[in-house]
Parts: C-alpha cells; sequence; structure tokens
C-alpha cells in the first residue's frame, strides 16, 4: 500500500510460498490480522529469497501457500491470454511444488527441501506475473472474502473441480499440468498434495451448504471466472462448489 501512494520500489522478501510478489496487488489488514482492503498500484523492484525464514512456517500455511503457488501454475497454463513465457515458468514451478512440498511436510526443517519448494513458487509467482487468474481463483476468493477462509486452503478445494470443469475445454494444458506433476490425474494429485494440510472440505471450514447457491452469483462476476477458457455459468459453479462442500 506504501508503494503504491508513494510510487517508491517495493523489494519484497517472502516468509511463505503465495507468490504476491510478483504481483502489483496488495491487501491490508489490522494487527489482528483482519482485511481492512486492498488495491493495485505497487512498484515491485526487486524480490530476495531466503529459506530460513520459512523453516518454521507451520504445516498448514506450507502446505496452503505452496497449493496456492500450485494454483497459479495451473491457471497459467489455460487461462485467457496465457502465452509460452508464462507457460515455461508454470511448467517448472508446478514441478518443483509436487516434487518437494511433501518433503517439506514430513521434514519442514530440512532446508534443501525448503529451498526447493521456495524455487517452485517463486517460478509460480512468475507465471502469475505473466499470465492471470482462472475459475478456481475466482472461487477461492470468493469464499475467503465472504467467510474470511485461508486463501492457500481456498484454492487447495477449489482447484482440483477448476481442473475437472476445465479439462474439456483446454485438455492440452491440463494433461500438461498432469504431466509436470507426474500424474495422469492432477485433480486427484493435488487433492492428495491438500490432503497434506487437512484441506478436504468445504463444511469442514464452517462454508453453510445453504450459501452455496448465492456465492456461485458471485464466483461468475469475478475476473478470473471471465477469464477462464470455459465460461461457467452460476449453475455450474454452484455444482462445482457442492463437489467440494
Amino acid at each position: 500500500a506504501a508503494s503504491a501512494a508513494s510510487g517508491l520500489p517495493l523489494v519484497s522478501v517472502p516468509t511463505t510460498y503465495s507468490g504476491a510478489e510478483w504481483t502489483v496487488f496488495f491487501g491490508v489488514r489490522d494487527p489482528d490480522r483482519r482485511l481492512q482492503g486492498g488495491g493495485s498500484g505497487a512498484h515491485p523492484t526487486g524480490i530476495v529469497y531466503e529459506p530460513e525464514l520459512t523453516l518454521e512456517l507451520p504445516r498448514a500455511e506450507t502446505v496452503g501457500t505452496a497449493l496456492n503457488a500450485l494454483a497459479h501454475c495451473a491457471e497459467a497454463l489455460y487461462v485467457d491470454g496465457h502465452n509460452s513465457e508464462a507457460d515455461v515458468e508454470a511448467l517448472a514451478g508446478a514441478q518443483l511444488i509436487a516434487r518437494w512440498l511433501p518433503q517439506v511436510v514430513e521434514r519442514p526443517r530440512e532446508r534443501e527441501a525448503r529451498t526447493e519448494l521456495l524455487l517452485g513458487a517463486c517460478h509460480a509467482g512468475a507465471a502469475l506475473g505473466k499470465s492471470f487468474l482462472a475459475l478456481g481463483h475466482a472461487m477461492a476468493q470468493a469464499l475467503g472474502g465472504r467467510y474470511g477462509l485461508p486463501h492457500g486452503a481456498m484454492n487447495a478445494l477449489a482447484l482440483p473441480p477448476a481442473l475437472r470443469f476445465n479439462a474439456e475445454a483446454a485438455p492440452a494444458a491440463v494433461a500438461r499440468f498432469g504431466a509436470a506433476l507426474e500424474s495422469d490425474d492432477p485433480a486427484q494429485r493435488v487433492e492428495e498434495l491438500a490432503r497434506l494440510g487437512g484441506f478436504e472440505r468445504l463444511r469442514d471450514f464452517g462454508v453453510p451448504e445453504e450459501d452455496l447457491h448465492e456465492l456461485a452469483g458471485t464466483v461468475v462476476e469475478r475476473a478470473g471466472a471471465k477469464a477462464n477458457p470455459r465460461r461457467a455459468s452460476a449453475a455450474d459453479v454452484e455444482k462445482l462448489l457442492r463437489s467440494i462442500w
């Protein structure tokens, strides 16, 4: 926010795997970590990656932010306006995240594993910076914004149904993503990775089933849903949300 308001350059030192350091967007939170607002217009000019700063990151935040990064990789491959430069970063990031996240969960203080996972997140952030977000993120943003839920956890849940939905319109891109994950079923592989953080169903986060219909209507109005390779109706999104409820 300070960079956007002043025009000063921004140098980020990430302590998670989310990839926001590659974008001009920001959120503003109060001392209790409640989101108070956000915007765009920051001036990122440098990023310093120090794996030591991630060694104490708890499991839920590790898996959640890594799955957010993995969602950036998947969506960069098929979103409207996807491009070859972003594809290279997305595939590199997906491969590293899928390979090293389980090892980080098993050995959270091992520096090599944390370093490789952070490198994967770096590639994922670069893919995000060169491309855009799609339906999975639109669902995650709507859920997180309405209920104050962790963005990474919501992406971990939303990405698998989005991948299945988009496989019809972008089969080659989804298959390339699967190859990077070393899986013929990338949606299932993402679900396996999500379970490392304990992320399985929306109901586990207190999302009311009766809200899903209204929530679906807000998802389709988000930019990510409109940039998705297969246009989703509110009924489509409600079905996807129910599949993970």
